[in-house]
């Protein structure tokens, strides 16, 4: 017996040591996510380096934080004497793979085409999940993007960002439908970036206001580097 014991252990461990290493290289290659929860303060972000923070820390926990730099794809728009700046520039080159090494595109211009490649079963969470669309209780396809279709900022003067990120209150987010879908079968209520603006009794910008359209605050995160 004490034969048979001897030569099983050494077999689990050679298992362990085998089956490991593809796991690992998989979460290493992540370089986009969908995040799995808002920052609970409406369009209140902390401006993008607290938008930013949110996919680093969520990418930290979920193993494939650093050494990669992670960028919420979101815009601002010109105010108070700063200029614009436009997601699709924030975001790096690509391409971009998933959690489960699935490419949702490219680089910039396949983001930004009709073929790319996001989807509600492209667009996981940092946990590889499937996350909440059109049809499912509670919906939370909404992204805030606060972008244009190309990915560029909007003008300046109508607020299509909470105030750059940082209103709960009053203001409008642009946001994006992950999963493609919405009330009518046209472009907008398909597109992943510029679907329609937030909207709301507590002004536009709340966390009740972004729940009530079908969404929860989410981001879209890319590895930039």
């Amino acid at each position: 017996m004490k034969i048979v014991a001897q030569i099983a252990v050494p077999a689990c461990l050679a298992f362990v040591v085998v089956a490991a290493p593809p796991a690992a290289a998989q979460t290493a290659d992540t370089s986009f996510f969908l995040t799995s929860n808002g920052i609970g303060n409406g369009g209140n972000l902390g401006g993008l380096a607290g938008a930013d923070n949110h996919c680093q820390t969520l990418a930290q926990a979920a193993g494939f934080g650093a050494p990669k730099t992670w960028r919420a794809y979101l815009s601002t728009q010109a105010a108070d004497g700063k200029a614009a700046e436009n997601a699709r520039d924030r975001i790096g080159k690509g391409p971009w793979k998933n959690v489960k090494g699935v490419v949702v595109a490219k680089d910039v211009a396949d983001l930004h085409s009709a073929g790319n490649n996001l989807t509600k079963q492209t667009a996981l969470s940092e946990k590889g999940e499937v996350v909440n669309g059109a049809g499912d209780t509670p919906n939370r396809h909404d992204v805030l993007t606060g972008s244009q279709a190309d990915g560029t900022a909007f003008a300046a003067g109508e607020d299509r960002t909470c105030k750059n990120w940082t209103s709960s209150t009053q203001g409008a987010a642009m946001l994006g439908h992950f999963d493609r879908k919405g009330l009518r079968d046209d472009e907008p209520s398909k597109s992943w970036n510029t679907s329609h603006p937030s909207r709301g009794p507590d002004g536009g910008c709340s966390q009740a206001d972004l729940k009530s359209t079908g969404g929860d605050g989410l981001l879209y995160c890319f590895a930039a580097n």
